[in-house]
Parts: structure tokens; sequence; C-alpha cells
């Protein structure tokens, strides 16, 4: 069975952002291309335990292995040395990647507190989108008891739009909350 969201990019999303920005050709049409989940955990440099529970918390998250990053350099003022684990990372695409987005976007970001929307200016101006969120609670795959440390996240939209507006578009036409 297809993702729900990418029934409703082909079905509602497609023939809207036709309209909205004229394209003659199908293939120029913005769609997103992957999504990055990063957890970069500084403090694992001391505690190497705390990046188990990284690992585990992105896999349920994601519903994908993560990938344990480690340090390129050595930084003797941050304690680190070369080939430190020092975050976790996931890329996701295809079906697995609707699916996140759908969850993100109607379960996990109205869990926020005092959510307002996710802010608008975080565009890199290639139409590409990054969301930075305080706590993986949020996710109802995470259970509270379990949970040792509370740790942030980056998520980063990859589309192929080519400027903001288009990548914007694209997102607030499948479901992103932007704020007013």
């Amino acid at each position: 069975m297809a993702a729900r969201l990418k029934e409703h990019y082909t079905k509602n999303v497609v023939p809207a952002l036709k309209k909205e920005f004229g394209y003659s050709n199908i293939m120029a049409i913005p769609k997103i291309e992957k999504i990055s989940i990063n957890i970069g955990m500084g403090e694992a440099t001391g505690n190497a335990k705390l990046m188990d529970g990284a690992v585990a918390e992105l896999n349920a998250i994601a519903g994908q292995k993560a990938v344990v990053t480690k340090a390129r350099k050595s930084i003797a003022a941050f304690k680190l040395r070369e080939g430190m684990a020092i975050g976790c990372m996931v890329t996701l695409r295809g079906d697995r990647m609707y699916e996140f987005l759908d969850r993100l976007v109607n379960v996990s970001l109205p869990r926020v507190r005092d959510f307002r929307g996710v802010s608008p200016k975080a565009f890199d101006g290639r139409g590409n989108y990054t969301l930075g969120l305080k706590e993986q609670l949020i996710f109802p795959e995470i259970d509270y008891a379990k949970v040792e440390k509370i740790k942030g996240m980056n998520i980063c939209i990859t589309t192929t739009a080519r400027t903001d507006a288009e990548g914007a578009a694209l997102l607030k036409h499948m479901g992103m909350p932007f704020r007013q």
C-alpha cells in the first residue's frame, strides 16, 4: 500500500503547484527528495552509553537503522579525538519518508508545547527546509519512562525546488503548519 501522503502529493499537490507556478513540464514540479534526521551528541565524548539510547530512539522514530557519525578531526578544547562517536543520523527516502512526514505533521508537531506553527524562515535559499526540535518526547514511538536524557534533533527536508517560494508552497500543500 502506498503512503497516504504520497497519494495526496500526486492527486492534490501536483495539480495545485502546476497551476500556482505555471509549469509546462510535469518533471519540473518540485517534490521531496529525502528527509535527514540528525542527533548531535557532544556529551557522548564523556559517556559512550548515551549514544546507544540515541541510536535506539532514532531507530524507533524513523523506522530504519540509524548510522553513528564519528568525529573527522581532533579538537582538544572539546576533549574530542578523531573517530569518536559524536552523533547519529538517518536518511529517509520513498514511502518511509512520506510516512515519517505524515507522522511529523499530523501527530508529533501538534504535541509540542505552545505550538503556533513552524518558522517559515528556515529555508536555505534553494528550497530545502531545516527544522530543529528540542526534545524527542513529541514522537509517540518514544516511551517516556525509558528516556534517560532529553535530546534534540535536526530534521532536514531536501526538495527538488529551485527557490524558497517553490519549496514553501510544496511543504504548505503537503500540510506543514507554517506560522502566519
